[in-house]
């Protein structure tokens, strides 16, 4: 997670009809990750990945649910490979030790929720 890129936006998203997929640019060589929401009982964050990026290997304490909204990814999940397209979802359970590959460029809207 060293190589992520935060971007940063004045504009108040509250209230407006958005893409998901277009809150977060893809840029060579870098993740980046903007914060959509932020709660004390959860957040929302869209990442873009370059092919090829990844997060390493990590836990967390609470259960966090990965959609995807554009390209292609693998989820490593206690040593289990899942595939991961674009329309699809998966939930990493708390505790338990993941890390994610961007086999292609990646978008993901990472969803965590703190109970």
């Amino acid at each position: 997670m060293e190589n992520i890129k935060k971007q940063k936006d004045p504009e108040d998203l509250k209230a407006k009809a958005l893409r998901l997929a277009d809150l977060a640019r893809y840029q060579a060589g870098a993740v980046v990750s903007r914060e959509i929401l932020r709660k004390k009982t959860g957040t929302v964050t869209v990442f873009a990945f370059a092919k090829g990026e990844e997060l390493s290997e990590h836990t967390t304490p609470f259960d966090a649910l990965v959609v995807c909204l554009d390209g292609e990814a693998e989820i490593i999940i206690s040593g289990k490979t899942h595939g991961l397209k674009s329309g699809e979802m998966i939930i990493m359970p708390a505790h338990e030790p993941h890390a994610l590959n961007a086999v292609k460029k990646f978008k993901m809207a990472l969803i965590m929720i703190r109970s």
